[in-house]
């Protein structure tokens, strides 16, 4: 795609067409250059929209969580992009849709976009153009931007680098409450969750998670707990309540700011990471490096100095390529 054809595409997505939208949502997901040109065009206009991260186990009501929050948001006027992240196909590698299907009496709306993004095998539940998107989304003007992730379970915490708010969806019925929370997970939580809060057991699991909150570290924001009904829409706007509460919070006390400073910096070193890894097979594979390597497994040099040299190769060839 030509230079001249993305700045085409830019200005039917600042004219507000949808279908701009999706295609350069495509190009950004795939990593294809057109969507790294276009990104680099709409980054100005990034920086408005609040970003809700929903994670929790598998059979937790994600989807319908944020199915519930899409309703009360729009109700309020509050336009909203979604990020529903599905497992890979282990065919094509795309998502399974899944959450789009869900989600999918939000479709007519023109105040709600939903896109279903795949994981692409990545760990923590989220790929690596989820971030991209979410920029995306936020240049085309959504106040809120709910990200949901897959619900990998115990390693799910990269949704904290992107989300604003994040919340922790617990449900009852999963067993032994306490070992379903590993403290990893229950740190990134800013609101914790209690869904499905009709059945045998919510009670119990609200009592525990209190009490894993007291015998956690001192932190500025203590976690609400928050119980609600999803497929009912029981206490959704009660759990708004809390994210704004939640967002207020980091506004007065600066933190906002240094989330999506830590975010930005995260952003870059992972971006930095993939473009480095693209270039180090053919790295490995020029014949004076192939000679190092051989001069390591002599011991006549150390893995640091050829690790650090490997590094500049790949660095330099990334410029070269750019």
């Amino acid at each position: 795609m030509t230079g001249r054809s993305v700045e085409q595409l830019i200005e039917r997505f600042h004219a507000g067409d949808r279908a701009a939208l999706s295609r350069i949502l495509s190009y950004v997901e795939n990593d294809r250059p057109a969507g790294q040109r276009a990104l680099a065009l709409l980054y100005r206009d990034t920086g408005s929209a609040y970003v809700i991260g929903v994670t929790g186990p598998p059979g937790a009501g994600k989807s319908t969580l944020t199915n519930a929050l899409v309703r009360a948001y729009r109700t309020r006027g509050t336009t909203v992009g979604v990020l529903a992240v599905d497992p890979s196909s282990s065919l094509t590698g795309g998502a399974t849709l899944g959450d789009r299907i869900r989600l999918l009496e939000n479709f007519n709306d023109d105040g709600v976009y939903i896109r279903s993004m795949a994981t692409r095998g990545e760990m923590g539940g989220l790929s690596t153009g989820v971030g991209a998107a979410a920029h995306v989304l936020d240049a085309f003007g959504f106040d809120a931007i709910i990200i949901e992730t897959v619900g990998v379970g115990q390693d799910e915490v990269d949704i904290a680098e992107l989300a604003d708010t994040t919340l922790l969806l617990q449900v009852p019925g999963l067993g032994d409450s306490i070992q379903t929370i590993k403290a990893g997970v229950l740190e990134i939580a800013d609101i914790l969750v209690v869904n499905k809060r009709d059945i045998l057991g919510a009670d119990d699991l609200v009592r525990d998670l209190r009490n894993m909150l007291r015998l956690g570290e001192h932190r500025k924001w203590t976690p609400p707990i928050v119980e609600t009904m999803a497929l009912r829409s029981e206490n959704i706007d009660g759990l708004i309540a809390e994210i704004e509460k939640h967002g207020a919070h980091l506004n007065d006390t600066g933190e906002l700011q240094q989330r999506r400073e830590r975010r930005a910096r995260h952003e870059v070193l992972r971006l930095a990471r993939r473009w480095l890894t693209s270039r180090l097979s053919d790295v490995l594979n020029e014949p004076d490096v192939r000679a190092m390597l051989t001069s390591l497994s002599c011991r006549e040099t150390d893995p640091t100095h050829v690790a650090a040299e490997v590094a500049r190769r790949a660095a330099r060839e990334q410029a070269r390529a750019d």
